[in-house]
C-alpha cells in the first residue's frame, strides 16, 4: 500500500535557494521536492508553502488525519507560534519537525521549538537532506503507525 506524506513549508521557503545562501544553500526546493519524489517513488508526496499562520494551520487540519506522515518546516513559526503547535497536537498523522540549517547554533532566539515537543522527531542542520532523512524515518523508524 503506498504511503502519503506532505511537506509543510512556512514562511519565506519559499525563496529556498535565493535567500541567504550562505545559511540555506542555493538549491531551490522545487529542485529538491524532484529528487525527492524519485528517491521516493513509493510514496505519494504532496507539497504545501505558504508565509501566512493559518493557512499552515488549516492545511495541517485538513490532512492531519488521512496522511500517512507530514513533513513541518514551520520557519520562522517554530518559535513563536503557539497555534500551530496546537494543531499538530491536535491532529493524528506523525509530524516530523525540519529545519534546514542548524536552529541550536544560529541566534539565540532560534534555540527553541515550540513545535519540538508535539512532533514525532526533529531534524535539524543537514540542509535539504533533512527532509529526505525525515521521509526515512516515517518510512523505516515506525514513525507512521
Amino acid at each position: 500500500m503506498e504511503k502519503k506524506f506532505l511537506i509543510i513549508n512556512g514562511p519565506n521557503l519559499n525563496l529556498q535557494g535565493r535567500r541567504e545562501v550562505s545559511i540555506y544553500g542555493t538549491e531551490s526546493f522545487d529542485q529538491y521536492l524532484s529528487l525527492l519524489r524519485n528517491v521516493f517513488p513509493e510514496v505519494i508526496l504532496d507539497y504545501f508553502q505558504s508565509n501566512v499562520e493559518g493557512e499552515i494551520i488549516n492545511k495541517l487540519h485538513e490532512h492531519g488525519f488521512s496522511f500517512d506522515g507530514i513533513i513541518l518546516n514551520a520557519g520562522g513559526y517554530t518559535h513563536t507560534s503557539v497555534a500551530i503547535r496546537d494543531a499538530v497536537a491536535a491532529i493524528a498523522s506523525p509530524v516530523v519537525e525540519v529545519h534546514v540549517s542548524n536552529i541550536f547554533a544560529r541566534e539565540e532566539f532560534r534555540r527553541s521549538s515550540l513545535l519540538s515537543p508535539v512532533c514525532r522527531g526533529s531534524i535539524c542542520g543537514f540542509g535539504l537532506d533533512g527532509y529526505r532523512l525525515a521521509m526515512y524515518a516515517l518510512l523505516e523508524c515506525g514513525l507512521n503507525g
